[in-house]
């Protein structure tokens, strides 16, 4: 079973307006909220991180979403299940970590487990600030993006054979969520718009807005650091890669985002195009496999 089977089992099970989005918007009380899971061995593995940089990425992953949404991040819960052998010295550095990255933690949870597992909550604030969709792309908008795709797939390619450091490898480790591009959109911007994080890669992303917003959406380009050129495939890094947790969002022509790239194009129809191909939705990671 894939991850979007299982979402759309829940959509059907709950059937309410909240289940779509990597945030839920809350309205009446002004908040978004999103939740990730993140377990060793398939998000992540100390073999290539230590205890302070998984503590900074966890954060920095939930944030993420909290930007995609459009809305402001001030808050994060967190869960921690750890083996009874973990030491107090990992439990410290985790937890600067996320201190690290800037947002604060007000309340959690700790219990043990086999493996490790973290479950992160955050909360945004909305105030006067457009929350945005992926049900909210336009024919005519414009498709923008914050940065370079595929730089931390190349990293953890590298770190798999063996390399330590580097731009690709910090890229991997130790992303940025793109707050103050979100911020800009969303205390800006006079109309819907939709914004997703590139965390399941850009094409991923596309595929969603497209999938949501029953439109088509031809992309010219996608931006990438040149010297992903050494790698096999590099474009199946730049598309399909994921964990750069840039954004994507579609926006209206006349909208300017400082410091963006301008990728494409919504149009009528369905499904998202690069240079004339259709974007392949098997190549999209699959957390169940």
């Amino acid at each position: 079973m894939k991850e979007k089977e299982i979402i759309k089992t829940i959509q059907a099970v709950l059937n309410n307006n909240f289940i779509g989005d990597d945030c839920a918007y809350i309205k009446d009380l002004g908040i978004v909220i999103s939740q990730d899971n993140l377990v060793e061995d398939v998000h992540f593995s100390l073999k290539y991180t230590d205890a302070y940089k998984l503590g900074y990425k966890s954060a920095m992953v939930n944030i993420s979403d909290i930007s995609a949404s459009g809305a402001e991040p001030v808050y994060l819960t967190v869960g921690l299940s750890l083996p009874k052998n973990t030491d107090n010295k990992f439990v410290e550095d985790f937890y600067k970590g996320i201190k690290s990255a800037g947002i604060d933690v007000v309340g959690g949870d700790i219990t043990g487990s086999e493996k490790i597992l973290i479950s992160i909550t955050a909360l945004g604030k909305t105030k006067n600030r457009r929350i945005s969709s992926r049900k909210n792309a336009k024919i005519g908008y414009k498709v923008i993006t914050s940065g370079v795709h595929g730089c931390s797939a190349a990293g953890l390619i590298e770190l798999k054979e063996g390399k330590k450091e580097g731009k690709f490898v910090n890229a991997h480790l130790t992303p940025k969520a793109k707050i103050e591009f979100s911020k800009y959109i969303a205390e800006n911007i006079d109309c819907d718009y939709a914004m997703m994080d590139t965390s399941d890669g850009i094409a991923d992303a596309l595929l969603q807005i497209s999938e949501q917003s029953c439109v088509k959406i031809e992309i010219d380009n996608i931006p990438y650091d040149k010297e992903i050129e050494q790698f096999d495939n590099y474009m199946d890094l730049v598309l399909y890669g994921g964990e750069d947790y840039e954004l994507v969002a579609c926006v209206p022509e006349y909208f300017d985002v400082p410091n963006s790239f301008t990728i494409g194009k919504v149009k009528e129809g369905s499904g998202a195009i690069y240079k004339g191909k259709s974007l392949c939705s098997d190549k999209l990671f699959n957390h169940f496999e």
